[in-house]
């Protein structure tokens, strides 16, 4: 389980909506299964189908995470047209079963926002709890 703040919810969600029609992307940073900050991240492809995190911000993030004494303990991106739920793409491209991988689905009217954990190709969701 991962345990999200509203407010940091909110940031994902309006992020990939200012952000369409392309996918955005980010980190999320904390301490074992609470995310205390949010890291957006350009998506240097500009691409509605998949996303890359540019390689400096990537840097930054890890940088900054360290500095508060915190962990990257998860990555999002937005699909904007499709489900939240791992492309092939997503599997493919998951290197770490140590974090977990949230998408945000902008397909309907109400986004939908769910954690997946990804290890040698499988993917199960996990729960997420939010924190006001």
């Amino acid at each position: 389980m991962i345990i999200i703040p509203g407010i940091i919810i909110d940031g994902i969600i309006n992020q990939a909506k200012d952000e369409l029609p392309n996918e955005t992307c980010g980190l999320l940073g904390g301490i074992d299964n609470l995310v205390l900050k949010q890291f957006p991240m350009t998506n240097i492809d500009h691409s509605p189908e998949h996303f890359s995190f540019d390689p400096a911000e990537q840097f930054q993030a890890l940088r900054s995470a360290r500095t508060e004494g915190l962990e990257l303990i998860a990555n999002y991106h937005s699909h904007p047209a499709t489900p939240s739920r791992p492309s092939v793409e997503d599997i493919r491209l998951a290197y770490d079963p140590n974090i977990l991988y949230l998408i945000v689905s902008l397909a309907s009217e109400i986004p939908v926002l769910k954690a997946f954990r990804i290890v040698d190709g499988v993917s199960t969701e996990e729960p997420i709890e939010i924190d006001s």
